[in-house]
């Protein structure tokens, strides 16, 4: 390779790893932006009676803790719901399915559709089948059901490459002992698979708190603790987009913005706890 070669390669080298460092600083700087001028803007309004209050009525100094049961609720039954399924749906797609048969075909098919769904979308589906046609009304389960169906690709997919990452080595080694399929999935590979199902199920929590047209279509914005899943509920997204149609006064920009630092500050943590959590059940499954 003649040197004049060389340079020009050189030269290419450090233009895209210039270009590659420069798209991570502005991805950086648009999560810190972002960050930063709703934690400025709202922190100083975030007191424990806003945490903790009852909601009375836009503009008097109303409360979230309904909102915030609401949001608990709605992540604790979507995943009740739709974490069983993906990750058996992983399993079946993983261990037992044959490669590319039509099934498969058809399956693969199914979840890369569910992920392009816009969720407007699932929101309408949820109203006409799971409101009006089941008469299950505008209520936490309808709201549930509705983002079940969103997160399931989401679980699907994380967790199939999760368990294809686990070496053919532990799958061959369980049956040359005897044991059964089942028992080798079972003992062997879902705990090896471990930390990126929990990865999976934990992003799907961040994406079920931050979804609002699906909830608000299927669940309503009662601003009430429900008493059951059968009652309709606000969640944390719902209230916010509430509040930003009603911005007339500064009271009513303060609680919007301290509604949006308490969401913020939940997805941070989520992120934060997934990292944490999948490198402890990496480290412990080494």
């Amino acid at each position: 390779m003649s040197l004049s070669n060389q340079q020009t390669r050189q030269r290419k080298d450090t233009a895209l790893l210039a270009g590659v460092w420069g798209a991570a600083a502005i991805t950086i700087v648009f999560l810190l932006w972002v960050v930063w001028h709703i934690l400025s803007n709202g922190l100083a309004h975030v007191t424990w009676e806003f945490i903790t209050g009852a909601y009375t009525r836009i503009g008097e100094a109303s409360g979230i803790w309904a909102m915030i049961v609401s949001t608990v609720y709605m992540v604790a039954l979507s995943l009740s719901i739709a974490a069983p399924i993906g990750i058996m749906t992983a399993i079946y797609l993983t261990e037992y399915a044959k490669p590319g048969s039509k099934l498969v075909t058809a399956i693969r098919f199914c979840i890369e559709s569910l992920a392009g769904i816009p969720s407007i979308v699932y929101g309408l589906f949820g109203m006409t089948f799971f409101v009006t046609v089941l008469g299950l009304g505008f209520s936490i389960l309808s709201g549930a059901l509705t983002l079940s169906m969103l997160i399931l690709p989401v679980i699907i997919r994380t967790t199939e490459e999760a368990l294809l990452a686990v070496p053919m080595a532990f799958r061959e080694g369980g049956y040359a002992l005897g044991s059964s399929k089942i028992y080798t999935i079972w003992r062997l590979i879902l705990p090896n698979a471990l930390p990126g199902i929990v990865t999976s199920i934990i992003l799907s929590t961040g994406r079920v708190i931050g979804e609002s047209a699906p909830v608000f279509l299927t669940a309503g914005m009662v601003t009430q603790i429900p008493q059951s899943v059968l009652d309709s509920g606000r969640t944390l997204t719902v209230h916010l987009y509430k509040l930003t149609q009603e911005l007339f006064t500064q009271h009513e920009w303060d609680q919007a913005y301290a509604t949006a630092t308490i969401l913020i500050v939940l997805v941070l943590a989520l992120n934060l706890t997934t990292k944490i959590i999948a490198a402890r059940l990496d480290k412990h499954s080494h």
